[in-house]
C-alpha cells in the first residue's frame, strides 16, 4: 500500500461524508465504500476488477439521472480508481 492510494482513499471517503445522503442513496454509498475498501486492500488490479467497473456504471447513472456534473462523478471514479494497485499496461 502506498501514500498515494491511501491519500485517494481518504479523498473517496470525504466525498461521500460532504455529499453523503443529500445526493447519494444508501446502497449508492454503500457501492463506492466497498469499491473503495476492495481496492486499498487490493494487492493486484486483477484482485480488485470488477470494482471500478461497478463505480464507473453509477457515476454514469448519477450524471444520466442528473444528480452529479460529469466533472463531480469522473473525479469520484478517478479517486476509487486510484485506491488500487497500479493496472497493467498493455
Amino acid at each position: 500500500m502506498t501514500s498515494e492510494r491511501t491519500q485517494a482513499y481518504g479523498r473517496v471517503m470525504r466525498t461521500i461524508a460532504d455529499v453523503g445522503p443529500t445526493k447519494l442513496h444508501e446502497d449508492e454509498l454503500d457501492r463506492i465504500r466497498n469499491a473503495a475498501d476492495t481496492l486499498i486492500f487490493a494487492r493486484t488490479f486483477e484482485d480488485a476488477r470488477a470494482a471500478p467497473a461497478d463505480v464507473d456504471a453509477l457515476c454514469e447513472h448519477l450524471v444520466a439521472t442528473g444528480r452529479w456534473t460529469p466533472e463531480r462523478a469522473d473525479e469520484l471514479a478517478r479517486d476509487v480508481l486510484a485506491c488500487g494497485p497500479l493496472t497493467p499496461v498493455a
